[in-house]
């Protein structure tokens, strides 16, 4: 009896294969929310000397600029042309900044706004009181500006991270509530300032007044610093959070 070979058949070229069982890594087993819950998340800073340097350009040319040509004015044509002097110093900033990157950053446009005010008053009046009391209005449109932003999508806090200290990271529920929650911090901060400024103009003699100024002034802020920083160490446990520098 004659044995029939069987034959085999190849498997036809146009039939696609199937996705494999398993997947060549293992990890993608686990779902994308294990994964997130697995991987804590990180705030992005660049290296520790830029972000010196980039603190430290913001603060110069928001602060340190404009007070030099005040100190410049005043010794050359007293209070008056120092107040002009510092607002035209932050303007022609704001407008190089313009010009070279396209934006304005928020400190910036800040320092602007309070010094226009500032000189407005002086050179308007020539009043002692006006001058005066351009310190609690100051801080009474810092504290507005503040109110405003703190309920939005945009925090002001949030903005003046990103610019001053270059502060990157993809949303999350815990920062947002943080950057909103500190933006009221400093509303309120501010609103303290005015109403303590606004009771020492009334109580206290110009020479007294212009020393408190500067206590009040310097102790909200330090105030403000510490306790900012201490609530952005308890957001990032809380949440899980880290912050990671960049490359050098």
């Amino acid at each position: 009896m004659r044995l029939r070979r069987r034959a085999t058949r190849e498997p036809s070229a146009d039939v696609t294969a199937g996705p494999p069982l398993l997947p060549a890594d293992p990890a993608a087993l686990l779902a994308d929310d294990d994964l997130s819950l697995s991987v804590p998340g990180y705030l992005q800073l660049p290296a520790p000397a830029r972000l010196a340097l980039t603190a430290g350009w913001n603060l110069a040319e928001s602060l340190a600029l404009p007070l030099a040509a005040y100190l410049a004015g005043e010794r050359l044509g007293g209070q008056g042309v120092g107040m002009a002097a510092a607002t035209v110093m932050i303007w022609l900033t704001a407008l190089a900044r313009k010009l070279l990157t396209g934006s304005v950053p928020g400190l910036l446009m800040i320092s602007g706004l309070v010094f226009t005010v500032q000189s407005v008053l002086v050179l308007a009046t020539g009043s002692v009181l006006i001058f005066l009391l351009q310190f609690p209005l100051a801080n009474l449109a810092l504290c507005i500006l503040f109110a405003r932003t703190a309920p939005t999508g945009k925090p002001l806090v949030a903005q003046l991270a990103a610019e001053v200290v270059a502060l990157r990271s993809a949303a999350h529920p815990g920062l947002d509530r943080f950057f909103r929650g500190v933006t009221w911090l400093w509303a309120g901060i501010f609103a303290a300032s005015t109403v303590g400024l606004a009771a020492l103009l009334v109580l206290e003699p110009a020479t007294v007044f212009l020393w408190l100024t500067t206590v009040v002034t310097v102790g909200g802020t330090a105030a403000g610093t510490v306790a900012s920083v201490l609530w952005f160490i308890r957001m990032l446990r809380r949440n899980g959070l880290r912050v990671r520098f960049g490359q050098a």
